[in-house]
C-alpha cells in the first residue's frame, strides 16, 4: 500500500526533477527569510528615529540615572510610568553598568528583540509542522502578507513595521509570547508535571508588564491553546497554580501599578481609533490566511490557530463596536494566525499538487507585500541610490535634537517645546514641560499641555508667559518668536532656534 509523504520524509536523489523542486521548496524559503534578516540587521545598525523611539530613550535616560527612583521618564515630576517594564529595567542597567550610550543599548536591545522573535517563532511552528522550510515561510508571511497600503504601528509585525520597533518592548514581548505558546503547547500535550507551570505563569506576566496590549494578544494565544487542548482536569488544576505566581508578579511588581491600567480614561481610544480605517488596504493580503483557517478548520474544529483567530477577532470587532478603539491592539491575535496557517498550508496541505498551488499562491501575495514595504530599504541604502519607484515608498527618519546638547542644554533642565520636538528630546536627558506622549499616570498633563499651548499662542501675554517658565522651571525654549527674557543659544534644523532662559 502507498503512503503519502510526510512532511519530514527525504527526497530521495534520484527524484528528479520532482526531487529537484522538493529542495529548492524548501531551500528557496529558507533564503529569502535569511535575506530579510540580514536587511533587519543592517537596519538595526542605523536604527532609525520615529513613533516611540524617543520614549524608550528617556525611560533607558530616567533608569541609568536611578534605578529605584527613576520618576517620570518625559517630565519634572515624581511618577510611575507603564514604561517601567522589566525588559526596560534591565537596559537601564546594562546602561548604568556599561556606561554606553542609550542609543547604543537600544541597538542591543533591538538586536536581542529579533533573536527572540526569530527563535519564538522557529519554536511555535515547530509545534505545527516539523517541514524544514515552515519556519522560513512563516516568518517570511509575519513580515511581508500584510496589504497592498503600508502600515506601521508598534506590536505588529510588518517588515517595515518591525524596522522601526525593533528595539521596543513590544518586539522584545512578542517574542516572548511566541516562546509562552511554544512552551504551552508542548505543556499541555506531554501533560507536564507541577513545576513547569509556575514558569509559565510569571513568563505570562512578564509579557504583559513588558508591553500590555501584546500581552492581550499573548493571553488570547495561550487561551486558544487550552482550548485546543481539551486538557484534563488534573491538567487544569496545574495551570491554575501557574496562574497564581504570575498575578503575584504582576501585583508586585514596584515601578507602576498594573491593575490601575484597567481604569485609566478615554484618551487611549482616541489614539487607537485609526486602528479600524482601511481595513482592506492595510490587512488585505491576511485573507489568504483566513482561507487557510478555513481549511484547517474543515480538518480539525479545534484547531488552535483558527480558535486563536476568532478570539482575536472578537475582541477586534468588539471595540469597534463599542468605541473601545484601545481594543484594537488585539488584532495581531487575528493576524498572527491567519499569517502562520498560510505558510503552513503551504506545506500541511493533503496532496502535492495542492500544497505547489497554493505556495505559488503565496509567493504571489508575499511579492505585493514585499513590494508595498519596499521602502525598508531605504534605511541600509541612501536613497538615492534606490530606483526611483521604491525611493518613493521610503519615509525619512526623524533627524533628531542631539543639536540642542551641543548648545549647552544638561540632563534633568526642563525645556518649553511642542509636541514633536517633545517626542525626541526626553531622549538626551532633558525634561519637558508636557508629555510628547500620553501619560495615563500623569495626573496634571492636561494642564501641562495647555500650559505649552498658551505659551506659544501669539495672544499670551508677557505676564503669563514668565509666569509659565517660572512654574515649570523652564531653563529653556525650542521654537516660538525672539522675547526679552530669551536669548538665543543655537539654530537648529528646519529653521529652529534654542533660546536660552535668562534670570
Amino acid at each position: 500500500m502507498h503512503t503519502a509523504p510526510s512532511d519530514t520524509e527525504p527526497v530521495s536523489p534520484t527524484a528528479s526533477p520532482s526531487g529537484s523542486a522538493s529542495r529548492a521548496g524548501r531551500t528557496l524559503p529558507q533564503l529569502a527569510a535569511a535575506l530579510v534578516l540580514v536587511l533587519l540587521l543592517l537596519v538595526v545598525v542605523r536604527l532609525p528615529w520615529a513613533g516611540d523611539l524617543g520614549m524608550h530613550a528617556a525611560t533607558v535616560q530616567r533608569l541609568r540615572h536611578s534605578l529605584l527612583h527613576p520618576g517620570n521618564p518625559l517630565v519634572d515630576a515624581d511618577t510611575s510610568s507603564p514604561y517601567y517594564s522589566p525588559w526596560m529595567l534591565l537596559l537601564g542597567v546594562v546602561a548604568k553598568l556599561t556606561g554606553l550610550s542609550v542609543f547604543v543599548v537600544l541597538r542591543l536591545a533591538a538586536l536581542a528583540g529579533l533573536a527572540v522573535l526569530v527563535t519564538g517563532v522557529f519554536r511555535y511552528v515547530r509545534t505545527f509542522s516539523a517541514h524544514r522550510a515552515a519556519p522560513a515561510l512563516a516568518l517570511l508571511s509575519l513580515l511581508l502578507l500584510w496589504g497592498p497600503v503600508l502600515f506601521n504601528w508598534s506590536g505588529f509585525l510588518g517588515l517595515n513595521s518591525l524596522a522601526l520597533t525593533m528595539a521596543y518592548p513590544s518586539a522584545f514581548a512578542l517574542g516572548l509570547s511566541f516562546h509562552f505558546w511554544a512552551w504551552l503547547t508542548r505543556a499541555l500535550r506531554s501533560e507536564a508535571g507541577w513545576g513547569m507551570w509556575p514558569g509559565l505563569g510569571v513568563l505570562w506576566a512578564l509579557i504583559l508588564l513588558c508591553h500590555q496590549f501584546t500581552g492581550v494578544v499573548a493571553s488570547l494565544g495561550g487561551l486558544a491553546t487550552v482550548l485546543a487542548a481539551k486538557p484534563a482536569r488534573g491538567v487544569l488544576l496545574r495551570l491554575g497554580a501557574g496562574l497564581a505566581p504570575g498575578l503575584l508578579v504582576l501585583w508586585l511588581w514596584p515601578y507602576y501599578d498594573f491593575f490601575a491600567l484597567f481604569s485609566v480614561g478615554a484618551d487611549l481610544e482616541a489614539i487607537h481609533q485609526p486602528l479600524y480605517q482601511d481595513l482592506a488596504g492595510r490587512f488585505g493580503l491576511v485573507l489568504l490566511g483566513v482561507v487557510a483557517l478555513g481549511l484547517r478548520w474543515r480538518r480539525d474544529h479545534r484547531d488552535p490557530l483558527v480558535l486563536f483567530f476568532l478570539l482575536g477577532a472578537l475582541m477586534f470587532a468588539a471595540g469597534g463596536l463599542t468605541g473601545h478603539y484601545s481594543w484594537g491592539r488585539a488584532l495581531p491575535a487575528a493576524l498572527v494566525p491567519a499569517q502562520l496557517a498560510a505558510a503552513l498550508e503551504a506545506v500541511s496541505a493533503g496532496r502535492r499538487a495542492v500544497r505547489r498551488g497554493w505556495a505559488c499562491v503565496l509567493l504571489a501575495a508575499l511579492a505585493v507585500g514585499a513590494w508595498t514595504q519596499a521602502g525598508t530599504l531605504g534605511y541600509v541604502v541612501d536613497q538615492e541610490a534606490l530606483p526611483r519607484a521604491v525611493a518613493e515608498k521610503y519615509r525619512t527618519p526623524w533627524v533628531g535634537y542631539q543639536w540642542i546638547m551641543r548648545a549647552g542644554v544638561k540632563y534633568g533642565d526642563v525645556v518649553m517645546a511642542r509636541t514633536f520636538p517633545a517626542r525626541q528630546i526626553p531622549a538626551y536627558g532633558p525634561y519637558t514641560v508636557a508629555p510628547g506622549y500620553p501619560d495615563v499616570f500623569l495626573p496634571d498633563a492636561g494642564r501641562r499641555e495647555t500650559a505649552v499651548e498658551r505659551y506659544f499662542s501669539a495672544g499670551t501675554g508677557v505676564a503669563e508667559r514668565r509666569r509659565i517658565l517660572r512654574e515649570y522651571g523652564v531653563k529653556w525654549v525650542v521654537g516660538g518668536s525672539p522675547a526679552p527674557w530669551l536669548r538665543k543659544a543655537a539654530a537648529g534644523p528646519g529653521d529652529q532656534t534654542l533660546y536660552r532662559v535668562l534670570p
